[in-house]
């Protein structure tokens, strides 16, 4: 009977021992700090299309999602005041060739009859920006108007001026004659009106616009048939080969990381594969990112910092918003 109940409790005592030892092991381990995981994002290079010429969106050539390349037209924009200008212009053109015929020439009677409604014209244009000009003087003392569009609408009231000067002036020579002076001054009319057209034909060129790379089409802001105004953007274009990796660590986490140094990342959606990348760029981020302490003594605030890394090599079906984790060597 002393026997087993000695082998009892010896057999007690070693499961009793197991036991704490196991207890120990788990507690050991549990206590141990997790290790710090660095996550970020992969990012790409995005360039927005927009144009110089207001007006409306006449046809997307590409959707999101396409490939183009670099000097593709993706967007037409539709803009009748273009055309109305080119109309005008050549209207002009038209009446400055006539006016330098004639000065070469000589003036005859039809001739001085076309100069003088030239001239009439010029002053109704000239009545027409002038009230334009008034009205959108008193909106812009008001405050209802900008002052961009107050100067746009003064310099066109001041070209319809010049405009009649230089007919009147075109009528008068007609009336008297034409002399060396007129003849020139006929010439630079020319001259001038050819500086106009020009410039439109640059206009309607911009009209078109083109991707300024090889990329992916990554979003169209308006759509078809909406207004879209001087420089409002148009549609996304993402880089997909100028892609990077953008961490955000922890100041404490910084001395093993700096510029130039390479690390490897894994990214879930590409699979359990490791990549090579480089650190290219740390700055701090704003005060927003700031790790506050929460102890009284012994302790300070925590900096984030924004670390850039380039792929060493291009990653394949690598796109924008994908998780990447960094592992550390």
């Amino acid at each position: 009977m002393k026997k087993e109940k000695k082998g009892s409790l010896l057999l007690g005592l070693v499961a009793m021992l197991i036991v704490v030892v196991v207890v120990a092991l788990v507690g050991v381990f549990a206590l141990q700090p997790e290790e710090e995981l660095i996550t970020g994002e992969a990012e790409a290079t995005e360039y927005r299309v927009s144009g110089k010429v207001p007006g409306r969106i006449e046809e997307f050539r590409f959707e999101e999602g396409d490939r183009v390349k670099k000097g593709d037209t993706v967007v037409v924009v539709y803009s009748p005041e273009v055309e109305a200008k080119m109309a005008q212009a050549s209207a002009a053109r038209r009446a400055a060739n006539a006016i330098n015929k004639k000065a070469k020439h000589g003036a005859r009677s039809q001739q001085i009859e076309g100069a003088f409604e030239l001239y009439q014209k010029a002053q109704v244009a000239e009545e027409i920006y002038r009230k334009s000009y008034e009205r959108v003087q008193g909106l812009y003392e008001k405050g209802v108007v900008s002052e961009q569009k107050r100067d746009e609408v003064e310099a066109q009231y001041q070209a319809a001026v010049a405009t009649t000067r230089a007919a009147k002036s075109q009528y008068d020579m007609a009336m008297a004659g034409a002399r060396a002076e007129d003849k020139e001054a006929a010439a630079a009319q020319v001259a001038r009106v050819d500086g106009i057209i020009e410039e439109i034909n640059l206009a309607r060129d911009e009209r078109y616009l083109t991707s300024p790379v090889d990329g992916e089409v990554s979003e169209c802001f308006p759509k078809v048939g909406e207004l879209v105004g001087q420089g409002s953007p148009v549609m996304a274009i993402v880089d997909l080969d100028d892609a990077w990796f953008s961490f955000a660590v922890r100041e404490d986490l910084l001395p093993d990381i700096t510029v130039g140094k390479q690390f490897r990342v894994r990214i879930p959606a590409l699979g359990d594969e490791l990549y090579d990348v480089k650190v290219t760029y740390i700055r701090a981020m704003g005060t927003y990112a700031t790790w506050r302490s929460t102890k009284q003594n012994g302790s300070y605030d925590v900096r984030t910092f924004d670390v850039k890394c380039k792929p060493v090599k291009p990653i394949k079906n690598l796109r924008p918003g994908m998780t990447a984790i960094l592992v550390q060597n």
